[in-house]
């Protein structure tokens, strides 16, 4: 009798337990690209989003709930997503997903040279579809969000307009026609002349008349306008 039963025993001990099932890592990885897509796509734009291996050596408990994802801090999506995947089970298992992201979106790109203080028009940009997510300064669209502003500093043709290339705003620039206007004895004289500066409204500036080509110092007054300094 006791020899029948390690024998039981031993023949017991001899199957292989069934294994554990576990979640595709390929499962977790799609669902951290699927999320991301679906959620922080920028408007307009065209996305590609590739994730990164996970450790071969990982074992997950297949989870009995769908998977979540989530992005944590709200921070704006750039070239790297570090994307949390979860089983949302009690005891339920945590991973991040690393994504490689690209987002593609029309840009202002210079055409040519420009100097500081020129305020970008339509003959100086074009528009030309970068990857927008790699652009850690930011970028701009269309010269409705320039709105009058002039550069910083000078840039190079090819070069993409960002934010922080752009002085504050200017109600006149280098170069531009102006309206001159000076009070003698309460009485308003006016006349045309080029402005040898730039700034906005209280900025002082150089102004030449454009039929004496006599320069003259000046204090913006408004968009076109300088008031001449007696």
């Amino acid at each position: 009798m006791i020899h029948r039963l390690l024998a039981a025993a031993v023949a017991l001990l001899a199957c292989p337990l069934p294994a554990a099932a576990t979640q595709p890592l390929d499962a977790v990885r799609a669902l951290a690209v699927d999320w991301l897509q679906a959620n922080r796509n920028l408007p307009g734009a065209r996305m590609t989003a590739e994730a990164g291996p996970l450790d071969s050596r990982l074992r997950l408990a297949d989870c009995a709930a769908p998977l979540q994802a989530s992005l944590p801090g709200n921070r704006p999506l750039g070239a790297r997503a570090s994307v949390v995947v979860r089983c949302p089970v009690p005891g339920g298992w945590t991973v991040r997903v690393p994504v490689k992201v690209q987002m593609f979106a029309n840009v202002l790109v210079t055409s040519r040279p420009l100097a500081r203080g020129d305020g970008p028009g339509a003959a100086d940009v074009h528009s030309e579809e970068r990857d927008v997510a790699s652009l850690a300064y930011g970028y701009i669209a269309s010269l409705d969000q320039i709105g009058g502003r002039a550069l910083a500093r000078p840039l190079n043709a090819g070069t993409v307009l960002t934010p922080g290339m752009l002085a504050g705003r200017q109600a006149v620039r280098i170069g531009d026609a102006v309206s001159m206007e000076a009070t003698v004895d309460g009485v308003t004289i006016r006349a045309e002349g080029v402005a040898m500066g730039a700034g906005d409204a209280g900025a002082r500036l150089k102004v030449r008349n454009a039929s004496s080509g006599k320069v003259l110092d000046a204090v913006v007054s408004g968009p076109g306008v300088v008031a001449v300094l007696p």
